[in-house]
């Protein structure tokens, strides 16, 4: 028997009489379920190949009513920093989808503590989460969680540090090198007589908090090396560890031996601590340029001490990131493995018009 006329709708009583079998058949194999013969299986298969059968798969999840438990692994951070935009896009996904009993949990670790990173993912395996959202620590030790993840097929997705090798089910964030060598043309726009570049860096044990920041830089010094090869550029460390007042004691002290430096760059969201410094101490004809649209960056744009400033999309990546899980985990669908955001320079023409919340 076949169809010639297949139904806008198809209902599970159309494919039993099709195939020959039982509704409660029919339910099963839709939703793989055991006790089925091979025989019925085949028969019900057969009449949806010929139906065309689309699974609503909207309904079949509503209609489950089961729930999902979705960890969001990041950074611990003060208070008005890049990553609120990360939890609040992910909440608001969260409250999209709450028809369909989607729980995130955020937790957090410290960035140059490799063992709060193992004893938070350690907590988040005995939760039993369904689907997790990770920014990475060390590629190594990443790694040692990720591979129980695959060992027990919970699937992740990895934020704001793309790390390829650990075969995450997507990655939301920006090119990272195309970020900073974009950020290096941006700046020599303006910066394009200088001889001297000031390189603001913020460290601890030499090292700085991510991967990202790493190749922001990596990709800077390509663009200066192809383009301005005979700029130097001078790093200066504001160190993790210190406080406002050793800052400015620091960067005192640098642009009094500096006085032939007018532009600065940094790869973090700290750009503000220079440009308050530039502010306080009448450094007009100076400027620095730097990462994430946090409130006291945009303050800083509007009062000329940042020249530009790169947004990330936080919003954006946290949402989408929660997004991505529900719909491979509870809808079934493909997901775009790699998801690069947007590369969006804010100056002071255009910092009030962003929209921190678009999708």
């Amino acid at each position: 028997m076949t169809m010639d006329v297949i139904p806008e709708k198809t209902r599970i009583k159309d494919i039993a009489e099709l195939s020959g079998v039982s509704v409660g058949t029919v339910d099963r194999v839709l939703h793989n379920r055991p006790n089925v013969s091979k025989a019925a299986r085949e028969k019900v298969e057969k009449a949806l190949k010929e139906m065309d059968y689309k699974p609503n798969m909207y309904a079949s999840a509503l209609a489950y009513n089961k729930s999902y438990n979705f960890f969001c692994i990041i950074p611990k951070h003060e208070a008005e920093a890049y990553w609120d935009e990360i939890e609040e896009g992910a909440m608001s996904a969260r409250e999209h989808r709450r028809d369909f009993n989607i729980n995130v949990k955020m937790m957090y670790y410290k960035r140059f503590n490799l063992d709060t990173f193992t004893k938070v993912t350690e907590e988040c395996l005995k939760q039993h989460p369904d689907g997790i959202i990770i920014v990475p620590s060390k590629l190594d030790t990443t790694r040692k969680f990720t591979d129980i993840l695959h060992e027990r097929n919970i699937p992740f997705i990895l934020l704001d540090s793309y790390m390829p090798d650990l075969k995450p089910l997507s990655f939301y964030g920006q090119d990272s090198f195309c970020s900073g060598y974009f950020a290096g043309r941006m700046l020599m726009l303006i910066a394009w007589k200088e001889k001297k570049i000031m390189l603001m860096k913020q460290t601890k044990n030499g090292n700085v908090a991510s991967k990202q920041q790493e190749n922001r830089e990596t990709g800077f010094r390509h663009y200066m090396r192809d383009h301005f090869p005979d700029v130097e550029i001078i790093e200066v460390d504001l160190p993790l560890d210190s406080c406002h007042d050793e800052y400015d004691s620091i960067l005192e002290a640098f642009f009094n031996a500096h006085p032939d430096i007018h532009h600065c760059i940094t790869f973090n969201s700290k750009a503000h601590i220079v440009g308050e410094f530039l502010l306080k101490s009448n450094r007009r004809n100076i400027q620095i340029m730097g990462y994430d649209m946090v409130n006291k960056n945009a303050e800083c744009v509007r009062q000329g001490s940042i020249s530009f400033l790169i947004a990330q999309h936080g919003y954006m990546q946290g949402y989408a990131c929660v997004q991505s899980l529900f719909e491979a985990i509870v809808l079934k669908k493909k997901i775009n493995p790699v998801n690069y955001m947007p590369i969006e320079i804010l100056t002071k023409e255009n910092v009030d018009f962003y929209r921190r919340t678009q999708l």
